[in-house]
């Protein structure tokens, strides 16, 4: 059964890398292809922003690639140099996804809440988890073991509270793109291309993450028999 697992998270591992080459595959493909409103990434994440009465959140542009965010502590949408100056569909496609990460803010979307109160408790405990479950399994502790397999779970259960926000995230950026005029019905194409190559990832990283936690669990129950 152990091996089964294992077999199981190399093959989510593998299927996460895949996802991240896709994700960089759709964009870089996409960013050649001109959208035809002609706006930047900042025009469309202003726009999408004055249009749902958030005018005082700025947009910021951020060295890197697909370093995109939103900074829900600081209110301000943080755009990569290639979607912030760029007049592509790829542009349009990650400013406006972020754009939605905020108007989920100003609703107080559920998901998104939950997601913030987690965070401190999810930043501890994937923080010690690892040292838990390395030292539980060198000097067969299951209270450690116990212990690390519990703080691990927070971990996955906010990956898996991270899904539904980046869904809706992109749903909102498409909707927005489609009613204001951002893209054209043959562009919807494309915009679909890089969200959903980029929901992928999140996607498989919650798949990896949460396959290792059952095979910790079946290894920790084993061990205990």
């Amino acid at each position: 059964m152990n091996s089964f697992m294992f077999l199981l998270v190399i093959v989510a591992f593998l299927f996460s890398l895949w996802a991240q080459f896709r994700v960089k595959g759709n964009f870089n493909k996409w960013a050649k292809v001109a959208n035809t409103s002609g706006m930047t990434g900042y025009d469309a994440a202003r726009r999408m922003l004055d249009a749902n009465g958030l005018g005082d959140v700025p947009i910021e542009p951020v060295r890197g690639s697909l370093s995109d965010h939103y900074d829900p502590i600081h209110r301000v949408v943080r755009l990569s140099e290639p979607v912030y100056y760029e007049r592509s569909i790829a542009a349009i496609s990650v400013a406006c996804h972020e754009v939605g990460h905020a108007i989920q803010h100003k609703v107080h979307y559920p998901m998104l809440t939950l997601r913030h109160r987690m965070f401190p408790v999810v930043n501890f405990a994937s923080g010690i988890a690892p040292f838990m479950l390395l030292a539980g399994f060198l000097f067969s502790s299951f209270n450690l073991i116990g212990l690390g397999i519990i703080f691990f779970s927070a971990a996955v259960a906010f990956q898996l509270v991270t899904l539904p926000v980046e869904f809706n995230a992109s749903n909102r950026a498409r909707q927005v793109m489609v009613e204001q005029g951002f893209i054209r019905n043959e562009e919807e194409r494309g915009v679909a291309k890089v969200l959903n190559a980029a929901a992928l990832t999140y996607v498989a990283a919650a798949l990896v993450s949460l396959l290792e936690l059952l095979r910790l669990i079946t290894m920790f129950l084993g061990n205990r028999d």
